[in-house]
């Protein structure tokens, strides 16, 4: 058998010899006459699979290594007898580290106790979920609203988007991109939403650019309608809308979910799902070696110092937002570099903080984000 893979994805190489042929190509040069022999594809979301580069192929099986899938034709492979997989929360808890790094920023540069906000997420799946802890754990009020969930499990820990509306002073997106339908998302961010917002909230986009409507965000921003903005996804990715960078408070070049350990969770999925569909035997497969940051400990000494403090200074250490936000201002002609050459970045759960004079009830915390404790 042969199979076609994104050379992008990271720790894969290897992965299927020896047991298919295996043919790395760059996604932007995955075309029709490539695949056309080729059993299974692995790709990133800038391979379009759809007609044009399915029609007449062999292909049996798309594993896309994210946990986006708008880039699959569903209905075309439906259709083709195509099957295909997603690595569904493959890099949530990065992206829940982007949201951590962004919050503790933006309130430590306004001078904001994020204890004393209440906290909008729309979108509570995979990520959704994790924002949710995490903020909880800080002492933020939280609302959720997902309404596919809500139809599910009752309204019980659900609220309608109009008391977010009327009640959070952030709201954050975490929601997949529904062209149409009862829970389309297509420009949820849009005038309307916008004009309907009471406390002038800081907004977050780290889910797909096309939730976002650029000009109303910028007018939302003229205007004072909205706090703030950060978004790290970008309507017409690559060419973003540079007024619109100018104006957010951090801009970032689609990265949230890129640390090492999502790339590496993507790649481990979609091996796996093409080893169970054509039974070749590694179903257990993960990647080796992947690099941890030269120093994985944090010392941190909390004599009279604010839980607070101590939270945002061991977050901060394992990612710091401003240093993406930068590298963008910078060069947002390079945003696919940006990502393509993105420096490693690990998730909580790599470190070790030390503490001293640190309260039990912050080391609960400290292990409730993730991080590994010791005192000393």
């Amino acid at each position: 058998m042969k199979i076609v893979i994104d050379d992008k994805i990271p720790y894969i190489r290897g992965a299927f010899e020896p047991c298919a042929e295996v043919v790395y190509l760059p996604g932007s040069k995955t075309t029709a006459e490539l695949v056309k022999d080729a059993d299974a594809l692995v790709t990133r979301t800038r391979t379009r699979c759809n007609k044009d580069l399915l029609e007449g192929s062999k292909v049996r099986f798309i594993a896309t290594a994210t946990i986006g899938y708008d880039h699959i034709d569903t209905d075309y492979c439906r259709n083709a007898g195509i099957e295909w997989v997603n690595a569904k929360g493959c890099n949530a808890e990065s992206v829940n580290q982007y949201i951590a790094s962004a919050l503790f920023s933006w309130s430590m540069k306004n001078r904001i106790d994020l204890k004393e906000k209440t906290i909008g997420i729309v979108g509570v799946g995979e990520v959704g979920s994790r924002v949710e802890k995490l903020c909880r754990t800080i002492g933020m009020k939280v609302l959720l609203n997902d309404p596919p969930r809500e139809r599910k499990e009752g309204r019980e820990h659900f609220v309608p988007l109009e008391q977010i509306q009327q009640q959070a002073d952030i709201v954050t997106f975490h929601v997949p991109l529904n062209m149409k339908g009862e829970d389309a998302t297509f420009h949820l961010i849009d005038d309307k939403f916008l004009n309907s917002l009471q406390k002038k909230p800081l907004l977050i986009n780290s889910c797909r650019g096309e939730v976002t409507r650029t000009d109303a965000v910028k007018n939302a921003i003229k205007e004072s309608t909205i706090a703030g903005y950060i978004a790290d996804c970008w309507e017409n990715e690559p060419d973003i809308d540079l007024e619109l960078l100018n104006r957010v408070d951090y801009g970032t070049p689609h990265i949230a979910g890129y640390s090492r350990d999502g790339k590496a969770n993507g790649t481990t999925m979609s091996v796996r799902a093409i080893s169970r569909f054509f039974n070749l035997g590694i179903d257990n497969w993960e990647p080796a070696n992947v690099e941890l940051p030269e120093n994985t400990i944090i010392d941190i000494n909390g004599n009279q110092r604010r839980e607070y403090s101590i939270l945002a200074e061991a977050i901060l250490s394992t990612y710091d937002i401003e240093s993406d936000n930068e590298a963008l201002r910078n060069a947002p002609y390079l945003f696919e570099q940006l990502r393509g050459d993105y420096p490693l970045r690990r998730e909580f759960d790599s470190y070790t903080v030390k503490v001293r004079n640190v309260e039990a009830k912050t080391m609960s915390k400290l292990r409730k984000l993730g991080f590994k404790v010791e005192e000393g």
